[in-house]
Parts: structure tokens; C-alpha cells; sequence
């Protein structure tokens, strides 16, 4: 019952009708952000395009530049020296052979997965199991790669996949509630501007339609797109 009272009470706050500007947005999300845990801020972008067509996907990483407020636990597939260059640079899970039986059994203990490209034969199994899960390592992402430290580094300083769903929704995790607003605003801009880049050729008509942002537990509030006008 308080659960409900606390988000009605939040949803008052918001004016459903209106759009608002970024600085405003941000602020109400901060404002509405009372569960005992420190909540996630998060963005939804509805985009003019339709996934279901090859040459209208949107993909790709970014790291923010105020990092995410959230550890990363990372998955690596490699052998011999790159499964050390992994461990060391901070992989929490690492193998080859033994981590594919792994997943196999479901146990998949990582948030993002990276492999070696000599690991892509064995990995290429996993497709089923890691492919639903927006896991499977992707050579245009940088999780297929020689440079295992460069991705584990990366991956763990508060890097962030943004991928269309069906619908053409990017939803993407922007920071905390504890951020400064100065700090989500620089996080946010630079993702909607990474997402603005990754404009595929196929889109027509308007690319960013909608903007919102909310916190784990609080209403969304609907942003104006102006504010990401260059």
C-alpha cells in the first residue's frame, strides 16, 4: 500500500501531457527517486524505424562519460595468454571449452560476453542460448576481438549497449539517482547523440519521435526532443 502511494504521489509530479525540458526532466526523475535503493535513471528513445528490416537496425556501445553507477560482470572466451590478458584486466568469468558447458547448463554469470575471434567456432553454439539474451559477442561491437584487455577495460568503466527492440525502443540504463544532474545530463546527451550518429540510411521521416526518462521504482516523464537539437 505505501508502494502505491509513493508512486501515485510521484505521478502527480508529472504532467503526462507535457513534454519537458532535459534539465526539468531530470530533475522530477531525481525528485521522484525515494525507494530505499539507489535507482536506476533510465531512457526509452522511440525511433522512426523498423528493425524488422536489415538495413534499419540500431546498434552499438558508448561509454558514458560519468560511467553508469553499476559493475558489469563480464564473460570471456579465449585460451592461453588472452584468458590471462582477460583475467587480469578484471573478466570475472573466463574459458573456453569449460565456460561453453557452462552456459550450456545455464549457468551464465556475465552481463556482457567478449571472445577471442579464434573462440567464434566454439561460441557460435551458444547462439540460441546467448543470441535471446543480446549476449552473443559481435565483431561490430568490439566483443570480438584480439584485444581482450582494451574490451574487458571498457566494458567495466560503465559502457553501455544500446539496441532497437522490435518496436524501434532503445532503452539504455543512464546512471543513478545519486548523480548529479549535471552528471546524467552529460550521460544522456552522450547517448542520444551516439543513437542520433547510428541513424541508418534506411530511416525516413523522423528518426528521434519520442524521449523518456524515469528511475527504477518512478513514473517516466516525456522529454522534448529540441533538447537534443545540436
Amino acid at each position: 500500500m505505501a508502494k502505491n502511494k509513493r508512486l501515485a504521489a510521484a505521478r502527480a509530479t508529472v504532467d503526462s501531457t507535457k513534454f519537458y525540458g532535459l534539465d526539468e526532466a531530470i530533475s522530477l526523475v531525481k525528485g521522484n527517486a525515494k525507494a530505499k535503493f539507489d535507482e536506476t535513471v533510465e531512457i526509452s528513445l522511440n525511433l522512426g524505424i523498423d528493425p524488422r528490416h536489415a538495413d534499419q537496425m540500431v546498434r552499438g556501445l558508448i561509454s558514458l562519460p560519468n560511467g553508469t553507477g553499476k559493475t558489469l560482470r563480464v564473460g570471456v572466451f579465449a585460451r592461453g595468454p588472452k584468458a590471462e590478458e582477460a583475467k587480469a584486466a578484471g573478466a570475472d568469468v573466463v574459458g573456453a571449452d569449460d565456460l561453453m558447458e557452462k552456459v550450456q547448463a545455464g549457468e551464465i554469470d556475465f552481463d556482457r560476453c567478449i571472445a577471442t575471434p579464434d573462440m567464434m567456432a566454439l561460441v557460435g553454439r551458444l547462439g540460441k542460448i546467448l543470441g535471446p539474451r543480446g549476449l552473443m559477442p559481435n565483431p561490430k561491437l568490439g566483443t570480438v576481438t584480439m584485444d581482450v584487455k582494451g574490451a574487458v577495460t571498457a566494458a567495466k568503466s560503465g559502457q553501455v549497449e544500446y539496441r532497437a527492440e522490435k518496436a524501434g525502443i532503445v532503452h539504455a540504463g543512464v546512471g543513478k539517482a545519486s548523480f548529479g544532474a549535471d552528471k546524467l545530463a552529460e550521460n544522456i546527451r552522450a547517448l542520444v547523440d551516439a543513437v542520433q550518429k547510428a541513424r541508418p540510411a534506411g530511416a525516413k521521416g523522423t528518426y528521434l519521435k519520442k524521449v523518456a526518462l524515469s528511475s527504477t521504482m518512478g513514473p517516466g516523464v516525456s522529454v522534448d526532443t529540441s533538447s537534443f537539437s545540436a
